[in-house]
């Protein structure tokens, strides 16, 4: 009969497991309402078709600053950092999703106890006495059971005679009674069960979190991909604009020499052969300067493939052809970020997490109910250890209810509804930076394309007239700091006209990392990049 409680009572409380509720709030997403087209977008230089993101460093044509994306991609250390962290999060979700299932311990001692012999062993309150009591009786118990005698026989003189031979033994120095060892070992098991779904809204968080770690993993691809591309275009950039200026240099020592020689001829004055020098001087000192800016660069490009400052040198010291914004780029629709862009798919995810944790503050209000048993032996003679009178087991029902808690719990409840209305403003404000950055690297691609139209004008017109300047001065017609001039305007105008070429490809690259592309076709690469640091 008793047996058939316990197993309706086990019934009882595992049913009431699994009809449980959850408490706490259900997650929806936010809607978020989006305009309908880009304001800045201007046909001709960008296309409302779908944004063709995947792999977008391609459209530029360049087959190096490909291969350093991939190996950016395959050693970058800031994205083996996240790879780490999303293992991390994946650890953790495992670690609460274990909360379902019972636990089970294992556990054993040995205890060595020693008795004073001046303390009496047979008052009723003391536990060493009664120890050494229990081990007697037992003892006679065992010579009892091993003469095959009936039960009847624990209440005969037997069982007087065999208590007496022992403690006779024992007293006369067979055995010191103040010693005693305690051996003990067994399973320890309790499973505490979800009615109220406070594990399950734990296990909601731990899974949203990993999405927003594996959206963190897939952010650092896009910024990555973004800063190869941005270093490499400022390296070219550089290497160009190193070259115009060693042009330049070269036009005008040209220009001085010129100058010498009309002098040494009493053509010319030597204030002009000083202004000469001057412009010179003045533009051969903005040499260094740009050839630090290059070195910078690829040491940055170095760095972001996991290299030595230098390991990327040889492969960009020869000037090459500068990559070229596309002619037109498609943008799609401003909705497509919100499933698109990682940082707004983290904090979606991560206002998930906020909402399921209110779930769990909230079963902290509602009683816990749990399964709890042990089994095991216990003896104070290792011999009878594995005897079956040295077993004990344990098992039944237990319930937690905080009655009284001063408050703390409904604090707790309202904490995490602040803290979930923290992650939607969060998401809110993502989502509009997203659209900023967008509007912004758009209306500044354009305008730049603008831009490198009048200065390529203004180039083509400026040679034009260096060009007159120096045959009317060498025929007498003009002055010489009409070539001055004229030499200082076109150096001047041909280093803006590259980098307003750069800053048009930059520009450009800003507006395909604001799409939030370059992830894509990377779908299994947190994965593998996880994996391969677990197994480091």
């Amino acid at each position: 009969m008793v047996i058939k409680r316990d197993i309706s009572w086990v019934r009882w409380i595992v049913c009431l497991g699994i009809a449980g509720c959850t408490v706490g709030p259900d997650y929806q997403q936010p809607e978020r309402p989006l305009p309908d087209r880009w304001s800045a977008a201007e046909p001709g230089i960008t296309t409302t078709r779908p944004a063709e993101v995947t792999e977008w460093w391609t459209v530029f044509g360049d087959p190096l600053m490909n291969d350093l994306i991939e190996r950016a991609v395959r050693s970058n250390l800031d994205l083996k950092i996240a790879a780490a962290r999303l293992c991390e999060a994946r650890a953790v979700r495992k670690g609460a999703a274990a909360d379902f299932w019972p636990r089970v311990e294992v556990a054993g001692a040995y205890a060595s106890k020693g008795r004073s012999w001046n303390r009496r062993p047979d008052k009723p309150n003391d536990t060493v006495g009664r120890q050494f009591r229990d081990s007697v009786i037992n003892e006679a118990a065992d010579h009892v059971w091993d003469a095959s005698l009936d039960p009847a026989g624990f209440a005969t003189d037997v069982m007087g005679d065999t208590v007496g031979s022992i403690l006779t033994r024992r007293n006369t120095g067979n055995e010191r009674p103040r010693d005693q060892n305690l051996f003990e070992a067994g399973f320890d098991a309790s499973w505490e069960l979800d009615i109220f779904g406070g594990v399950r809204r734990s296990v909601e968080a731990a899974e949203a979190e990993t999405a927003a770690a594996g959206e963190d993993y897939r952010n650092v691809l896009v910024t990555l991909a973004f800063e190869v591309a941005r270093n490499y275009v400022e390296a070219r950039d550089y290497q160009r604009r190193i070259a115009i200026l060693l042009q330049n240099i070269e036009m005008q020592r040209k220009t001085l020499d010129l100058t010498r020689t009309l002098s040494d001829n009493g053509a010319a004055s030597e204030l002009e052969v000083a202004q000469a020098r001057t412009q010179l001087s003045a533009t051969s000192s903005q040499l260094p300067i740009l050839e630090t800016s290059f070195r910078h660069a690829v040491h940055q490009i170095s760095l972001l493939v996991a290299e030595l400052p230098d390991a990327t040198l040889k492969e960009l010291d020869q000037e090459a052809p500068f990559p070229a914004a596309p002619l037109e780029i498609p943008l799609g629709l401003p909705s497509d970020l919100l499933r698109r862009r990682p940082d707004i798919r983290r904090s979606e995810r991560l206002l998930a997490a906020a909402t399921a944790r209110i779930g769990v503050a909230t079963a902290d209000l509602f009683p816990r109910f749990s399964l709890t048993g042990s089994f095991g032996s216990e003896s104070y003679d290792l011999r009878s250890f594995l005897d079956r009178r040295s077993l004990f087991w344990s098992v039944g029902p237990a319930v937690r209810w905080p009655i009284l808690d001063g408050g703390r719990i409904r604090a707790n409840i309202e904490a995490q509804g602040a803290d979930q209305q923290r992650a939607l403003a969060e998401y809110e404000l993502t989502v509009l930076n997203a659209m900023k950055e967008v509007e912004d690297a758009l209306i500044a691609y354009q305008n730049e394309h603008t831009c490198y139209q009048h200065l390529l004008n203004a180039v083509e017109a400026n040679r034009q007239a260096v060009s007159l300047a120096n045959v009317q001065y060498q025929e007498g017609m003009s002055d010489f700091m009409v070539v001055v001039d004229s030499e200082r305007t076109l150096c001047k105008y041909e280093d803006q006209l590259v980098q307003s070429k750069t800053q048009t490809t930059l520009y450009a690259l800003a507006v395909f990392k604001a799409l939030g592309g370059g992830w894509e076709a990377r779908t299994d690469a947190d994965g593998k990049q996880a994996k391969a640091v677990q197994r480091k």
